[in-house]
């Protein structure tokens, strides 16, 4: 992504952590939460690699449609499973807004997008609205009810909503800053 090395590097971090998380989500044993924990660790991993800060590591003129590639067919996986379940199409738009990101980055590799006239492109623009709404949504539903018990027993890592909510607002926040680099 363009912009300070710093801020890309932690952001890096936060996607790769995310999508390791993702990883041990998919060891549940309910199938539908393996499913979704394997498209989000793939953003994960991938909002990681298309974070690396261009000043260091320019990728190769190949990468970019490469990464439209991977989430074109991760967007119409999304779209074929979205009939089933509204969450997925959070995944849609998840995977068409990485699809545009690496489009753009691809066209203007180097340099900040270009654009005509003033302001933010209007995809850019319609794309961060819907995760700025999506991140201060999830950041409500984190919020414990007054007086909830906070859960305990043994549920493992994989299992525990709370993390799987806290891991979709980190990518929802990376997209979100990704989004304003392009």
């Amino acid at each position: 992504m363009h912009g300070p090395a710093s801020p890309g590097w932690l952001l890096v971090a936060l996607c790769a952590a995310t999508g390791a998380y993702c990883l041990l989500r998919m060891r549940s044993p309910v199938e539908e939460q393996r499913r979704a924990a394997g498209g989000e660790a793939l953003m994960g991993f991938g909002m990681a690699a298309m974070a690396v800060p261009a000043a260091v590591f320019a990728p190769p003129s190949w990468a970019w449609p490469g990464y439209a590639a991977v989430f074109g067919v991760a967007a119409l996986r999304a779209l074929w499973t979205a009939r089933r379940s509204p969450h997925h199409v959070h995944h849609l738009l998840g995977t068409a807004a990485m699809v545009y990101m690496a489009l753009v980055m691809g066209a203007s590799p180097g340099h900040h997008h270009e654009h005509d006239g003033s302001g933010v492109p209007l995809v850019t623009g319609v794309l961060l609205l819907y995760f700025v709404g999506y991140v201060l949504l999830s950041g409500i539903r984190l919020m414990p009810a007054t007086g909830a018990a906070v859960g305990g027993g043994s549920v493992g890592w994989g299992d525990r909503p709370e993390l799987a909510r806290a891991c979709r607002l980190s990518m929802g926040i990376a997209m979100v800053a990704m989004l304003l680099t392009l």
